[in-house]
């Protein structure tokens, strides 16, 4: 096994490797254009984006610009801002000395006390420590921060050990300028006080720091990113318009386009094992109305859409669906189990909170009241997607020979069963499931059919105890 190649200990070293210095940005650019010429995967685990927001992403990294991300919540903001962090190097040199505040570049220290100490000492007797990748990149949540969090401020610790207020030793440096050479991410912008907007203004435009009036001249390098709602960074006043000016490129997030693209979403950051020790099988249609849902809610009068509706909110309740399924596997030992609509009774838990209502399309309805509706409409969407392709006949014919079925989340399949003897062959080829074989795939098909049927006003629905009852 060949030797690993270690790495350079002292700026003599350093030099001697070859190593060669570059702001953040074209670290960044050039690794990034390493992997588009590669065709690597750009941004893993990112669904729905790729003809819109990753080429405008692309250019801008190319470009060297700072960036804003724009959108609702819910949009991934946050995690496009983080997944730039992995075009840095896997690692960098930087000056390694004990009263160093910041990771100075080895052949360009920006740091009075590093320029010095290069400049006293022989190039051997420089140390080099390495900074990861993983260190390079800080988030910072906009409400409640300081111009001390983020800029700096002066130490008074430093001024009772006798150091000069003049002198740069007598500053606490803040989150960005100890992120020079890295990555400083800010969300919610317009939440940012306005003094800290003309700190941040100040950064873009000099890349140098005032704190207390004591200029610090040096050049800080690193790489700005920030999020915002539209409805607020739009707003007059919330953002200051100089930094506004000097935000390189604004890049416009969005909800799926269509509901497919939803589901992958949900389903991969769901993260949910569906395996053993008690197996969950989730139909299909039975995802298209937990997506169908967040749609209708997007698109609704009573819902506040300046706020957005979160794609946390189908993935909340995609997990409150799976979780009420295993508890009646778990309970009546069914194996698999699979999802119903009486399940969905569940989702108040995981979507209360989650939306913000209109209180002037609400008209006084309650949160609970409002994702009834909302959930009848995405039932019916679904129900109306599958008559239309499967025909209504076929699908409704059983329950035309006066059949009553009472359903519930923790009755057994096989009451189902019991009062389905016969399932149409329509069933099997219109649900993708084995409705003829399995009582908890028939049990799941039934409930969705009849919810639809009520929701298109064919049946009648009475509810007692927790339980429903469909009958024509």
């Amino acid at each position: 096994m060949p030797e690993r190649t270690r790495k350079p200990t002292n700026l003599q070293e350093l030099r001697e490797s070859g190593w060669i210095s570059k702001t953040v940005k074209q670290e960044i650019r050039d690794n990034f254009l390493r992997s588009l010429a590669a065709d690597e995967e750009l941004f893993p685990g990112i669904v729905g984006y790729e003809n819109t927001v990753i080429p405008e992403i692309n250019i801008a990294l190319i470009a060297g610009h700072d960036m804003l991300f724009l959108g609702e919540k819910g949009q991934g903001k946050s995690r496009l801002m983080r997944t730039l962090a992995r075009f840095l190097d896997d690692e960098i040199p930087y000056i390694k000395h004990p009263d160093a505040p910041l990771h100075d570049d080895p052949y360009h220290p920006i740091t009075r006390v590093c320029r010095e100490f290069v400049a006293s000492v022989p190039p051997s007797e420089v140390p080099i420590g390495w900074w990861p990748r993983s260190e390079r990149y800080v988030e910072r949540l906009a409400p409640g921060t300081k111009f001390a969090d983020i800029i700096g401020e002066i130490d008074p610790s430093k001024l009772v050990a006798g150091v000069s207020m003049s002198a740069e030793e007598a500053l606490h440096f803040g989150l960005i300028p100890r992120m020079h050479r890295g990555i400083f991410a800010m969300n919610e912008l317009p939440e940012l006080d306005e003094l800290v907007q003309v700190g941040l203004f100040n950064i873009l435009e000099e890349r140098d720091v005032q704190i207390r009036g004591y200029p610090v001249k040096f050049d800080i390098d690193v790489l700005i990113l920030f999020s915002a709602n539209p409805a607020t960074y739009n707003r007059s006043g919330k953002v200051i318009p100089q930094l506004k000016d000097r935000i390189g490129s604004v890049i416009h997030t969005h909800y799926p386009k269509d509901r497919d693209q939803g589901i992958d979403i949900l389903e991969q950051e769901a993260g949910i094992d569906l395996g053993e020790p008690f197996p969950v099988v989730v139909p299909r249609f039975m995802k298209e109305i937990i997506e169908e849902l967040s749609i209708a809610a997007r698109q609704s009068k009573y819902i506040d859409q300046t706020s957005g509706v979160s794609a946390r909110f189908s993935i909340a309740n995609y997990r409150t669906m799976v979780a009420s399924t295993r508890q009646r596997g778990a309970r009546l030992r069914e194996t698999p189990a699979v999802p119903r609509i009486s399940d969905l009774g569940h989702l108040y838990s995981s979507s209360l909170g989650k939306l913000e209502l209109d209180l002037m399309g609400s008209h006084q309805m309650s949160e609970r009241q409002i994702l009834d509706a909302l959930l009848a409409e995405a039932i019916r969407t679904v129900f109306m997607e599958y008559v239309d392709e499967h025909g209504l006949e076929e699908i409704s014919q059983i329950f035309s020979q006066g059949v009553k079925i009472e359903v519930g989340d923790m009755l057994p399949s096989t009451n189902y069963s019991d009062r389905l003897k016969r399932v149409p062959p329509a069933w099997d080829k219109a649900f993708e499931v084995n409705a003829s074989s399995d009582p908890a795939v028939r049990a799941s098909c039934v409930e969705f059919v009849l919810a639809g049927l009520y929701a298109t006003d064919q049946v009648s629905r009475s509810q007692t105890n927790g339980q429903i009852r469909y009958e024509f």
